[in-house]
């Protein structure tokens, strides 16, 4: 049913049919990852005298509540709830409201597949309502939540007044430091892919494109030229720029293009809404001449626009991607390896991307620093938020004696 769910996918997210259908695959990448891992997660012995053993054991928390965005709906369901189930515990996956579908159809798959009636379970319904009684329920022992760092804060005030351990993904404001040695055919397929995939609407797009002065004026040109042969149209149509998943969130991406020029931006392309058929479009947009202390430089916009600034020394180029309260993606375009490992070293960013854009995958970790989260997803690290750590020691009234050899 694949291509089925990968259609239902477009149709309530708008994204292209293509990305969908790469969105289905991820998700059972998910599940069959996470399944391989989950005999895996083992104890250690500490030796502590002849007198004692001691070990430990890693338990789940037993009912994992998880809040998944819209942007995603599939992939990102599967990657929490995969992970929880491979270490023990049940999942209540709180569906985003305005693509609620994609998550129901994986709830049936793991009917279809055999879980234990119970093991997993979706509940619809709005973020005030639904998602509140959720997170305020005293049956759940574990939160996971993907989404805006505003709703975020509401989480993990309720998740402190009952003491539940969560993991965050706050989303971010991710930066691409471009030195003047690097493949700028490599720079514009990231700031493609990187940008405008999903009408800009993933949480560790590069939105801030950070490049050395002396290749300033080409990279851009390079840019425009890109973003101006980017096709616009429905997701069915597996057109490049597709519509944004509302009439609130275009007015929202709409409304930072306006405090952009008023904050002294300079328009290089787009920075409309566009009137394309039905759905929410909105122009692929490239700023330049953006001040770091703009609204644009500092705040996620979650839509199809890329800001430009000039640096002058590799430095002054770290501290600028560093500037911001988010730190989630980070990306830096040289020929010299040394650079490549100096920046990423200084790059305060939870996973940095050398010489391409989205270069993680299924095995590695994913998660952010600063105001962008805590925890990880992906990966064997993931394992280590969905547990508790116990330690078990017993006395032995009479110690062995002997070499133990027989």
């Amino acid at each position: 049913r694949s291509d089925e769910v990968a259609i239902i996918n477009c149709i309530e997210t708008g994204k292209a049919l293509d990305l969908a259908r790469g969105e289905v695959r991820t998700a059972v990448r998910y599940l069959r990852y996470y399944a391989g891992l989950a005999d895996k997660l083992e104890g250690r012995s500490i030796p502590r005298g002849a007198d004692l053993v001691d070990y430990t054991v890693r338990s789940p928390f037993g009912v994992s509540a998880q809040i998944v965005p819209w942007n995603g709906p599939l992939e990102l369901t599967a990657r929490s709830l995969a992970c929880a189930i491979a270490t023990g515990n049940s999942v209540v996956v709180k569906s985003p409201e305005l693509a609620p579908l994609s998550g129901i159809e994986l709830a049936r798959a793991c009917e279809t597949a055999g879980l234990p009636a119970g093991a997993v379970n979706v509940l619809t319904g709005y973020g005030q309502t639904a998602g509140q009684a959720l997170i305020d329920h005293p049956d759940v022992r574990h939160i996971v939540f993907t989404g805006s760092m505003a709703t975020g804060r509401t989480v993990l005030k309720a998740a402190a007044e009952r003491i539940v351990p969560c993991i965050m993904e706050l989303g971010g404001k991710s930066a691409a430091v471009v030195y003047s040695d690097a493949d700028l055919d490599a720079v514009v397929e990231a700031v493609r892919i990187g940008t405008y995939l999903n009408a800009g609407q993933n949480c560790n797009n590069l939105t801030r494109l950070l490049v050395e002065r002396s290749i300033a004026d080409e990279t851009l040109e390079r840019v425009k030229a890109c973003v101006e042969g980017l096709s616009i149209g429905p997701g069915r149509e597996n057109c490049d720029i597709t519509p944004l998943i509302s009439q609130k969130q275009r007015e929202g991406v709409e409304s930072a293009c306006r405090m952009a020029l008023s904050q002294g931006a300079r328009l290089v392309a787009g920075g409309t809404a566009l009137s394309v058929r039905s759905g929410y479009f909105m122009a692929p947009t490239v700023f330049a001449d953006v001040a770091p202390n703009s609204s644009l430089f500092q705040k996620e916009v979650f839509g199809p626009v890329l800001s430009v600034t000039a640096f002058d020394d590799p430095i002054k180029g770290i501290e600028l991607a560093n500037d911001t309260d988010q730190g989630l993606a980070a990306g830096v375009f040289t020929r010299d390896i040394d650079r490549a490992l100096w920046s990423a070293d200084r790059l305060w960013a939870g996973q940095v991307y050398v010489n391409g854009w989205y270069v993680g995958g299924v095995e590695t970790p994913f998660g952010g620093v600063k105001k962008s989260g805590y925890g990880r997803e992906k990966g064997q690290e993931a394992l280590d938020g969905y547990v508790q750590t116990r330690n078990i020691g017993i006395r032995i009234s009479q110690p062995l004696s002997g070499s133990g050899n027989s």
